[in-house]
C-alpha cells in the first residue's frame, strides 16, 4: 500500500471521530478522557463556595471519578478522588498540607466528604 492511498483514510477517521465519539455515553466518554489523562497528567484544583466565600479547595487532583456498586457495579451518585487540602488557599501544597480522600455529592443538598488530615 502506498503512503498516497493511506491519506484518505486517515481523513476518514479524523472526520468521523467526533460522531464516533457523540455516541458514546457520558461514562465512556470520561474513561476515553481519563486515559489520555493517565498519558498526559494532570494537575487540577477543585473548589468549593458558600454562596460566594472559598471553604474548600484541594489541589493537585489527577482525576475524579464515578463511584460504582460492589455488586452491580452501577454508578453511584457521588464522585470521588484525592487531593491535597489547601488549608491556607495558597494554590501551594505547603508543609502539613496532606493529600486526602473526598467525595462529591450529586444530590441537591450541596456538600463534600473528606478525609480529616489532622
Amino acid at each position: 500500500m502506498r503512503p498516497q492511498s493511506m491519506k484518505p483514510s486517515l481523513a476518514l477517521f479524523v472526520a468521523a471521530l467526533p460522531l464516533v465519539l457523540s455516541s458514546c455515553t457520558q461514562e465512556q466518554q470520561n474513561k476515553i478522557s481519563r486515559t489520555v489523562q493517565n498519558w498526559t497528567g494532570t494537575n487540577g484544583v477543585l473548589e468549593f463556595y458558600a454562596g460566594d466565600k472559598l471553604v474548600r479547595r484541594f489541589i493537585h487532583i489527577d482525576k475524579i471519578s464515578t463511584a460504582l456498586g460492589t455488586d452491580d457495579k452501577s454508578p453511584r451518585s457521588y464522585r470521588y478522588g484525592y487531593g491535597v487540602l489547601d488549608e491556607n488557599f495558597n494554590m501551594l501544597a505547603d508543609a502539613g498540607e496532606k493529600k486526602v480522600y473526598f467525595e462529591i455529592s450529586d444530590f441537591g443538598a450541596s456538600y463534600i466528604f473528606f478525609e480529616n488530615p489532622r
